[in-house]
């Protein structure tokens, strides 16, 4: 009689969930495939710095199986290069982009997110956003495009779009992004050309809301704000973004109605804003392989495309399939009755950890016949960068409650937090190293791009 075959778990996506399951499984009697488009795992939180030139690439990304070759030796993890392009729940396999068909006896699908323009795909052209590394990649060329082109402008009109810089959304990024770009402007490049001076570029941060960090209590918000107005960034909120085009942005914004005004009177006025770089951090969206996946399964998606799940992470339906990260719309839920209700799960990666060491359980409690157990997210709080000496904490502290504070101490917290979270010491030494030349000497060496083919053809693509 042959052996009973070993359980087949695949895992798709290695960002932070993907990451975390493949761990919590490693040491179990299972098979275990991970299926990821790349071939790194990349610390999403510091990709800002890389598009802003502050870290190369290597600094905030390792590759797969470098990062796994520990689980690796243990003989039961394969890792595939390729990209998922469907999924059919109930015959339990996964379609590759070359055709294969790949069985599971368990799925836990950890496939991320990517950008939300509301509608105006369009824009995407005109206002990238921030996601993988070929983003930063982008994004950090156009940057220091505009400064070349500004220099190449005799007339001082000509210059004033190439040095305005727009953000759009003031979430974490959106406020790194924009303060980053700032002190790059003020001191960086500050005597690096002869006809501009960098001094006088502007850069704009545009919120639909009425606040910047809005996922931030009201007081810390307020002092995100006020380090950003001394970081020389020009604050817009309460601001929609009506329009993107490749010579600036059109938004609406409402003024304070009169004295004696009809409550909700303000009057919408219309803006034009010039410029030539706009970097999108206002949207975010799950995957599409979240559709497909719900084609199959007959699984419901919320309004940005997530894919709901049951409290153990689960479909409904199709326990033998799970959904984790940004993909997954997912509630926290209290370990008994009367202790509170069910809350949204935020899109963040110590969520993304937890859930897939939650889902990696509760497939062994499958495999093992046991009762699978609700996911409970532990909140353990909020960082945010501003720029140099500036950053917002927003910290939850067993028995003492909320600590909350702003300022230099919060950057040197917000620091070495990432610092201590980055994977592998040699990217926690580079970045150190990198930071601390950069904070004595402000400088940004990782400022090197690379032209398109088209360009040694002759055909230059304008910035």
């Amino acid at each position: 009689m042959s052996p009973p075959r070993v359980p087949r778990v695949v895992i798709v996506g290695c960002g932070f969930g993907g990451l975390a399951a493949v761990r919590a499984l490693s040491k179990a009697a299972v098979e275990i495939t991970l299926v990821d488009r790349t071939n790194h795992h990349l610390f999403q939180p510091l990709l800002y710095q890389v598009a802003t030139a502050g870290l190369s690439a290597p600094a905030v990304s390792a590759p797969i199986r470098h990062t796994l070759r520990k689980e690796m030796k243990r003989g039961n993890l394969t890792i595939l290069q390729a990209e998922v392009t469907g999924i059919d729940a109930p015959a339990r396999h996964v379609t590759l982009d070359d055709g294969q068909a790949l069985p599971f006896d368990h799925l836990i699908v950890a496939a991320g997110a990517t950008h939300s323009y509301f509608g105006h795909d369009d824009w995407a052209v005109h206002a990238p956003g921030l996601k993988t590394l070929a983003d930063a990649f982008n994004i950090r060329a156009r940057v220091i495009g505009a400064f070349e082109r500004a220099e190449r402008c005799a007339e001082p009109a000509a210059r004033e779009p190439w040095l305005t810089f727009v953000v759009i959304g003031a979430g974490p990024t959106g406020v790194e992004m924009a303060g980053t770009m700032s002190e790059i402007a003020q001191h960086t490049l500050a005597r690096e050309f002869r006809r501009i001076d960098t001094r006088h570029t502007r850069v704009v941060l545009i919120e639909g809301s009425d606040r910047v960090l809005g996922g931030f209590v009201p007081s810390l918000s307020a002092k995100a704000q006020t380090q950003l107005r001394k970081l020389n960034v020009d604050v817009r909120v309460g601001c929609k973004v009506t329009g993107i085009d490749a010579d600036g942005v059109t938004y609406e914004s409402r003024s304070s109605p009169a004295p004696g005004a009809v409550e909700g009177s303000a009057a919408v006025q219309q803006h034009r804003l010039p410029s030539k770089t706009v970097i999108w951090a206002a949207g975010v969206a799950a995957s599409p392989l979240g559709r497909a996946l719900a084609a199959s399964a007959g699984a419901a998606l919320d309004r940005a495309g997530r894919v709901v799940v049951q409290p153990d992470l689960s479909l409904a339906g199709h326990p033998h399939v799970s959904v984790i990260g940004d993909l997954a719309s997912a509630m926290s839920h209290p370990r008994g009755p009367g202790r509170g209700e069910p809350k949204p799960v935020p899109g963040v990666s110590p969520g993304a950890k937890q859930m897939g060491r939650a889902a990696a359980r509760n497939v062994l409690a499958r495999i093992q016949g046991r009762a699978t157990e609700p996911f409970r997210y532990a909140d353990y709080g909020n960082l945010a960068t501003i720029g140099r000496k500036a950053a917002v904490v927003d910290l939850a502290v067993p028995v003492f409650g909320a600590l909350r504070f702003s300022g230099f101490l919060a950057w040197l917290f917000w620091l070495f937090a990432h610092i201590y979270f980055l994977i592998g010491f040699r990217n926690r030494l580079y970045v150190l190293i990198d930071w601390a030349w950069a904070y004595w000497t402000y400088e940004r060496h990782a400022r090197v791009v690379a032209q398109p083919a088209t360009a040694a053809r002759g055909d230059r693509p304008a910035l």
